[in-house]
């Protein structure tokens, strides 16, 4: 009887005590409180709770009003597999703003996403909204300690593109985060990915879908809590009568467990489940692909002088070789562009390159058993071009400004583009559509607003951006967009719903190995989907270059390596790359992998195959030819077979034995070894 009543006590206590906690935030649990995850947000979105949201509107904080406000709640259909989605709509009948939270709840993983949107149902303008945290939460902790914030470097062109950082929190200081320019992974602190671990071996993955200026603003509060608040950066503004807003989309995926891997790993497996690119019912697998010309004599640059007979000559020297990729690429230059392909805004063919249009390329390429892939960057336009001189209106930016940006909030410029790229897309025979971006918006948006209007010609112009994929997506099922920004500047989750980096950094990592390594090891915390550029024909170059998609830029006619070897190369891309699906674990830390004299490793583990593959580098500054790593997710009864492919040397090993830490050698350096493993009797 005693224990009940202090069981009782502790509950009671529990309740007073999160129902009086300051109205500033909402408290949220962290996943060892957690049985259903329908259960968790029936609780945050109940009728009388403060939701995990809020806002400013004619100048008072939501949390001192929105439970006062109309409230309803209702099932939605969808036809997401494992989701179940709802809306709770939160109306002011005084001034007729209407707020709707479009909740997701994924059954087969611990994970929550929304999405508000805000709409005016009145005859006149609304009070002004801003601070608009599309989160705004407290998570407290069962156990006194600290939290770490495991982040990213974003992309900038740089050897340390996407480089894991591990900051220790401190009580009431606050990590900000937010891209440079208004690209949603551009800058230093600037990738919308993120672990928030707590100190009882538990965390929150969080993702953010905003492909603008979002922040991020993470704060311990005090030994057994953690803040987090998120939304679009910059919102100050009136809605006109009948008009609508939405917010960057928020993701929380819930873990537990001793290694904070295991929130990554789930979090990789979730991006797969319900955030990628679906082509008859499986995630679409990335291409091993090649540039079909790149660069040439002064004065080409990219693929200003490539030509119809030339291209569809090196596809078929491809072929003679046995070595057709599964895309052909064309990337910029292929339209008028008076010598140099940054005067984007053309977008037709060429016809002094292409008398007969692309259509005979694509043609080449379908011929042999391969893609067709062709580079665009609409959203930039160069004074002079058919867009900036035909449809002037369309575009932000001077009058006399060498750069303007196509305004996707212009409902004529948006169905101009989705209808003109369409029937490119079918006349050409184009299977893969990338799409460049390499401006800063933030500067033509900013000019754009109007006074009680900050933030609306973002807001439009990424509404647009997401509607524009969305139609080419539903026009063309099988279809795959390549997503790219000067290398990955826009990675965000809004974006890796619709499409994939193929090319995640402009920096010359493809041409500098160690670097490509770096890329690799930090991008893979994330996102299992993303691909680089290869140049140097060897192993070394090829390894470090691997991921689960690749672009080849080859010299197939240099006589630097042989048919056999090429045909290698392609052959072992395909064999390894399921395995970057997989799960993913560092082998060398966070701190010293940057640095040509350490070495760097990582695993890569189907539990369900019960397989994987070991990658390592010693680089050519590093002293030491023995290191010793300790694998992941393994079985510790079961015994692995284990195939040192480069010495061709087969060993056993209990799982026990090989998660505990074993040596490795590689005699040489710059060198690689490639470890792969199986487990027995199976």
């Amino acid at each position: 009887m005693e224990n009940f009543r202090k069981i009782l006590m502790t509950i009671l206590l529990t309740i007073f005590i999160c129902s009086n906690i300051a109205n500033c935030q909402t408290i949220q649990e962290f996943p060892s409180c957690i049985i259903d995850i329908h259960k968790w947000i029936d609780r945050h979105f109940a009728k009388g709770k403060i939701p995990p949201f809020s806002f400013t509107y004619g100048g008072k904080s939501s949390d001192s009003f929105i439970t006062g406000w109309q409230y309803s709640a209702a099932k939605l259909e969808t036809t997401e597999p494992n989701a179940e989605e709802s809306v709770y709509t939160y109306t002011d009948k005084k001034s007729g703003l209407v707020v709707k939270c479009f909740v997701t709840c994924f059954e087969d993983f611990s994970a929550v996403e929304w999405v508000l949107k805000f709409s005016n149902n009145s005859s006149t303008n609304t009070p002004v909204i801003e601070k608009v945290n599309a989160v705004n939460c407290i998570f407290p902790s069962e156990k006194n300690g600290t939290f770490v914030l495991h982040h990213a470097k974003g992309c900038s062109s740089e050897r340390s593109d996407f480089r894991p950082y591990d900051h220790e929190l401190k009580i009431g200081k606050s990590i900000y985060m937010t891209p440079d320019g208004g690209r949603s992974s551009g800058g230093d602190m600037a990738f919308p990915f993120f672990n928030i671990e707590s100190p009882a071996n538990e965390g929150i993955m969080v993702a953010i879908g905003w492909t603008g200026k979002w922040y991020a603003d993470i704060q311990q509060k005090d030994e057994k809590s953690v803040s987090l608040k998120s939304g679009m950066e910059k919102i100050q503004l009136s809605l006109f009568p009948r008009e609508e807003i939405r917010t960057p989309r928020i993701c929380l995926l819930f873990w537990k467990g001793e290694d904070r891997m295991t929130g990554h790993n789930q979090f990789r497996q979730f991006i797969l489940a319900h955030h990628t690119r679906m082509i008859n019912g499986k995630p679409s697998e990335l291409p091993l692909s090649a540039m079909l010309a790149r660069e040439g004599p002064p004065p080409c640059n990219e693929h200003t002088c490539t030509t119809e007979s030339f291209a569809i000559a090196l596809i078929n020297r491809y072929q003679q070789f046995n070595i057709v990729p599964e895309v052909f690429w064309i990337d910029a230059g292929w339209y008028p562009n008076q010598g140099s392909w940054v005067n984007t805004g053309s977008w037709v063919v060429n016809k002094e390159n292409f008398p007969n249009g692309l259509k005979p390329v694509s043609d080449a390429a379908h011929q042999v058993g391969a893609k067709f892939l062709l580079w665009f960057e609409p959203e930039r336009v160069r004074k002079g071009t058919l867009l900036d001189t035909e449809h002037p209106e369309w575009l932000m930016g001077d009058a006399n400004s060498s750069t303007k940006l196509l305004n996707l909030g212009n409902k004529d410029a948006l169905n101009w583009l989705t209808n003109h790229i369409s029937d490119m897309i079918t006349k050409e025979g184009i299977d893969i559509y990338r799409q460049d971006f390499n401006m800063d918006p933030m500067p033509y948006w900013e000019k754009s607003d109007q006074p009680q209007r900050v933030g609306i010609s973002e807001i439009r112009h990424i509404e647009g951006l997401y509607a524009y994929w969305d139609s080419l997506l539903i026009r063309f099922p099988n279809l795959i967009i390549d997503n790219c920004a000067s290398g990955g500047r826009r990675i965000d989750l809004e974006t890796v719903s619709r499409s994939s980096p193929l090319w995640r950094t402009d920096f010359h990592g493809y041409t500098e190995p160690n670097g490509s390594q770096d890329n690799t090891y930090g991008l893979n915390f994330y996102l299992p989907l993303h691909g680089t550029g290869n140049w140097v024909r060897s192993q070394y170059y090829f390894r470090s270059n691997m991921s689960s998609s690749m672009v080849l830029n080859w010299d197939i006619n240099n006589n630097d390596c042989s048919q056999a070897e090429m045909q290698q190369y392609i052959q072992d891309f395909k064999r390894l790359r399921p395995y970057y699906y997989g799960d993913y674990y560092p082998l060398t830390g966070t701190k010293d992998f940057l640095k040509n004299r350490a070495w760097l490793a990582y695993q890569l583990n189907r539990p369900e195959q019960k397989d994987g593959i070991i990658l390592l580098f010693r680089r050519e500054d590093c002293l030491d030819d023995t290191y010793k790593i300790k694998l992941h997710g393994l079985h510790e009864k079961a015994t692995y077979e284990l195939l040192y492919e480069d010495y061709k040397i087969n060993t056993k090993k209990t799982g026990k034995e090989l998660m505990d830490g074993f040596d490795v050698f590689i005699s040489q350096k710059p060198a690689s070894l490639l470890i792969s493993y199986k487990i027995m009797g199976e």
